[in-house]
């Protein structure tokens, strides 16, 4: 059986509390890594790379109480990507969680946590 003709991710979707900090911090990072502004409407944005999307939503249907990664759901994302990717992380007031030499997980201002695996 011959492997998949397209990655394994359609796309991503996050809500979050804040959309303006959200893509504060997020679009640095996502140009860093090769994606390109995809969608806009007034509740989210989204950023493409191939076949592949990541949302980010401040939906009207948002439950209060914030992002946790230590409760269930998403824990965590990650991707491949640079040294630059990272920097752009930090710069865009990103910290800083854990960085193993090959791979770095950084956390935004409201939880979430992105791990970019350095390819170089």
């Amino acid at each position: 059986m011959s492997g998949p003709r397209r990655g394994f991710i359609h796309h991503v979707e996050l809500w979050v509390d804040d959309l303006v900090l959200a893509e504060e911090q997020w679009a640095p990072v996502l140009l860093a890594l090769g994606c390109l502004p995809f969608q806009s409407w007034d509740a989210g944005r989204s950023w493409r790379l191939g076949d592949s999307y990541l949302v980010l939503e401040q939906s009207p249907a948002l439950r209060p109480g914030g992002h946790d990664r230590l409760r269930a759901g998403l824990n965590h994302l990650a991707v491949h990507g640079s040294r630059a990717a990272v920097s752009a992380a930090l710069a865009a007031r990103w910290t800083l969680r854990v960085d193993t030499g090959g791979a770095v997980h950084l956390v935004d201002g409201q939880g979430f946590e992105l791990e970019i695996v350095c390819d170089d």
